[in-house]
């Protein structure tokens, strides 16, 4: 007998007296982030939902390398060093689609994309985001409505069979793609349309004619999500703060979809007040990425800065230098984002919202740099005025004896503030 899916329900959970009322949905891939997102999770009580995108990882290995069930491997292992439940733990993938080949013909991405999500599916990955929405090879940069959920019902029939005659859990599916792209917003952003009611209606019946006519209606049955656009998101350099008022007729037509939320993407950098308001207005499904490995390059760089000081000789050079020279030799990951001077662009490296420096971390040069400067700073207790000067958000749970002094306790104090926000908002 298999596992009811944990998430089967959340469209009643908003109406609890007690418990969660959404769920956050971590997007990295980054052990230290895993690490605290387990860690918060465990001390906390909650269900942990961890998800990879089509890019990060596929059968091909994406950019981490890690196939679908490499990824879950690698993502027990911290669950086990860490004493998290493993039957407590979610995992989700994040754009499945066409989007890593879609330089090839139409029916060969597709192929390529039906790999992927058997893989996934076979792997244990009980959520599953289906993005059809982009073009491929001598197709417009977007597709129509119909087409894209035809592909859509074609992902999740090849994930259905992938699983067939197994015990596993069932997984649930999440349709819609009124995002940016896999990665991010490739601009400076003003303003944001908000996804209009007649849309996700219009959205939902294509994708569940769509369904039936691909011979998976009881997938489209574990359909439990549509992605929409609130008006939240975040540039290189601004972010665009949740609207209430803008979003209420989109959050009203939930209404007509009873057992379906909404699922916010790129909600990092909002405040916990709107990440709140987000969940009471039924965007259930609140995912954030770069906002974690952006407060993991603060830790970082405020331990290079303080390494620096206190241990001037130990090494030939900070991380932030191997960072831009790595940047410099390897632009792929950020060349087609970062526009401007060249001393524009070398701020966005470093210091953007967009933060594409997480791309680098497993890089063998930068790896090493961090290596090196956790093994200059262990054992060493960090004096507090250090981390005022350096690290000034951490400072007061430093005084309060909630975070540790050491290089390790406050990069793990710097991700658990952004969790936070997340885990209390889901808790209104």
């Amino acid at each position: 007998m298999s596992r009811p899916n944990p998430l089967l329900d959340i469209a009643t959970w908003r109406s609890r007296s007690a418990g969660s009322k959404g769920i956050p949905s971590i997007c990295s891939a980054h052990p230290l982030i895993i690490e605290a997102a387990m860690r918060h999770a465990l001390k906390a009580g909650s269900p942990l939902l961890i998800e990879a995108t089509c890019n990060q990882v596929n059968q091909d290995g994406g950019y981490t390398g890690m196939t679908p069930a490499d990824f879950r491997r690698f993502v027990e292992e911290i669950a086990t060093r860490t004493g998290y439940p493993t039957t407590e733990l979610i995992l989700g993938g994040d754009h499945l689609g066409p989007n890593p080949w879609k330089s090839l013909d139409a029916e060969q991405a597709m192929d390529k994309a039906e790999a992927m999500i058997r893989a996934y599916a076979a792997a244990g990955f009980t959520k599953l985001h289906l993005d059809t929405s982009m073009g491929c090879r001598g197709e417009p940069v977007a597709l129509a409505d119909a087409l894209t959920a035809s592909r859509a019902a074609r992902m999740a029939a090849a994930a259905e069979h992938a699983i067939m005659g197994t015990d596993g859990t069932l997984p649930v599916y999440v349709i819609g793609t009124e995002v940016p792209i896999p990665g991010g917003a490739m601009e400076e952003l003003d303003v944001l349309e908000v996804t209009m009611p007649e849309a996700v209606i219009q959205t939902f019946e294509i994708h569940r004619q769509a369904f039936e006519a691909a011979g998976a209606a009881d997938a489209f049955s574990r359909v439990i999500g549509l992605v929409v656009q609130p008006g939240v998101e975040f540039g290189n350099h601004n972010v665009i703060g949740y609207q209430p008022e803008k979003a209420r007729a989109l959050s009203q037509s939930l209404d007509q979809l009873p057992k379906l939320v909404f699922e916010a993407h790129s909600t990092d950098y909002q405040s916990r007040d709107m990440l709140r308001q987000l969940v009471l207005d039924g965007f259930s499904i609140l995912k954030v990425g770069p906002g974690l490995t952006f407060a993991l390059r603060e830790a970082l760089y405020g331990l290079d800065q303080i390494a620096a000081f206190l241990f001037p000789t130990a090494r030939e050079t900070t991380l932030a230098t191997t960072t831009e020279r790595v940047m410099l030799d390897q632009p792929k990951n950020w060349d087609k984002y970062y526009h401007g001077s060249p001393a524009d662009q070398h701020l966005q490296r470093h210091y953007s919202y967009s933060d594409r420096i997480r791309y680098y971390w497993p890089e063998d040069r930068i790896a090493r740099a961090v290596a090196d400067l956790l093994a200059v700073l262990d054992g060493t207790i960090i004096p507090e005025t250090m981390i005022s000067q350096h690290l000034r958000g951490l400072y007061p749970a430093i005084r309060s004896g909630r975070i540790e002094p050491t290089a390790m306790g406050l990069i793990l104090g710097a991700v658990d503030l952004v969790l936070e926000d997340y885990f209390e908002a889901c808790r209104s």
